[in-house]
């Protein structure tokens, strides 16, 4: 019998806020197992990695995970594949109920490799809940057996999504993009941190591109929209948002979301 035609899934509920102790069941021999963490806000999970891929998803809360490549939001309606062995963190945008699933990234060929942020399907979502809820062990034919099947192929078919903030390796960069994160309102041109960076605006422009496969401008849009989000989830106002990030008004920040997302601020967590 093949790996993908054994599969079971393995659950276990914990309610922490300190790091969860997850390795008896982030690897083998169960090809798909399931976890539920409740957190408190703010809380981070130190950095950590996993022998089996692991796909993470919060059915309340926004989580941001980073790695050494970069930074990824994650809001409700959104899960990040994390390939095994990657070295991560997550951080709770206000309080998070995550459920996740440590997968053998053999039975996802298409995402083994890539950290890539995918669009949860409400079957997913209730597959994911039914998981967890179901305790081991699931004998071939049971319903246990069947969700582990169902859950497999649903994630072949979720699609990928643009929430990455990719981090460059370049120190003059490094200081654009800390000091962008820190204050996304700063609306400094090119031209301006190419002369403080004492270089000309071709040479940053050429550092982005190289560096983040962005250009500046849209580096710094997409580190203003993943900070929207986050504080979209912990209850700002879309007014207070806009200003924050550095809009002329909330109707200029609104276009820039909707174009994004194809939904207003306000409706994007309903």
């Amino acid at each position: 019998m093949s790996c993908e035609n054994r599969a079971i899934i393995f659950a276990k509920r914990t309610s922490a806020v300190a790091h969860p102790h997850f390795r008896a069941y982030d690897h083998g021999p169960a090809p798909v197992t399931a976890l539920a963490t409740d957190y408190v806000a703010g809380h981070i999970t130190p950095a950590h990695e996993h022998p089996y891929a692991q796909l993470i998803y919060a059915v309340h809360g926004v989580m941001i995970v980073s790695t050494q490549h970069g930074q990824w939001v994650v809001p409700p309606t959104r899960a990040i594949w994390m390939p095994p062995q990657t070295q991560h963190t997550v951080r709770m945008a206000g309080r998070v109920q995550m459920r996740s699933a440590f997968v053998d990234p053999g039975l996802a060929p298409h995402l083994a490799g890539d950290c890539v942020v995918l669009a949860v399907s409400p079957l997913m979502r209730e597959l994911l809940l039914a998981a967890v809820a179901l305790p081991p062990p699931h004998a071939p034919g049971s319903r246990g057996d069947h969700i582990a099947h169902l859950l497999l192929d649903e994630l072949r078919t979720l699609p990928a999504l643009a929430l990455h903030l990719p981090q460059p390796r370049d120190a003059r960069l490094q200081r654009i993009c800390e000091r962008l994160q820190a204050a996304p309102d700063d609306n400094s041109t090119v031209a301006q941190w190419a002369a403080r960076l004492h270089v000309d605006a071709k040479t940053v422009q050429r550092l982005f591109a190289r560096e983040t496969g962005m250009s500046f401008a849209r580096w710094r849009q997409q580190a203003r929209l993943l900070a929207a989000l986050e504080r979209l989830a912990r209850g700002d106002r879309i007014l207070d948002t806009a200003l924050a990030l550095g809009y002329a008004s909330p109707g200029a920040f609104a276009t820039m979301f909707r174009r994004q997302f194809g939904v207003a601020p306000s409706a994007y967590f309903r």
